[in-house]
């Protein structure tokens, strides 16, 4: 059975493996500019690994965006798909917020291709779809505790 650990990523080197699953996912699959992917705001941000079996495969980071916590960033590299490990982040990170403040609204900026995804994590979809990077995406919100 895979071991699986998910921890904030406090050192250059695990924030250098959450920069690099996102470059693979973001910019190598799904075009997005590097530019656009690598936007300045790293170093304002708490990320979080996901190592299976010692190796990095997912990532997601957060940062306080008016008087909600956005999630951001949340990617899975291929070999790791399929297994639950995005919503094991989501779910931690989730946890974590609901344990350091929680009357926090969570906020994201879904894919409208991961809608499904995030509405199973109690999130629900508001507002016009737009693109972002020119990939479709809708807003979604939820309170840190259901």
């Amino acid at each position: 059975m895979a071991e699986v650990k998910i921890e904030e990523a406090l050192t250059p080197s695990a924030v250098a493996d959450c920069i690099d699953i996102r470059r693979v996912v973001f910019i190598d699959e799904q075009g997005v500019s590097e530019a656009e992917e690598i936007d300045g705001l790293d170093d304002e941000c708490r990320h979080y690994l996901l190592k299976l079996d010692g190796a990095p495969v997912a990532t997601a980071r957060t940062r306080m965006k008016n008087d909600e916590l956005k999630i951001q960033r949340v990617a899975v590299r291929l070999e790791g798909r399929g297994q639950g490990l995005g919503a094991a982040v989501m779910r931690h990170i989730i946890q974590e917020t609901a344990h350091e403040a929680p009357a926090r609204v969570l906020f994201l900026s879904s894919q409208t291709s991961a809608i499904g995804f995030y509405e199973t994590l109690g999130f629900k979809a508001e507002g016009p779809e737009y693109l972002d990077a020119n990939i479709p995406h809708q807003d979604m919100r939820r309170p840190a505790v259901l």
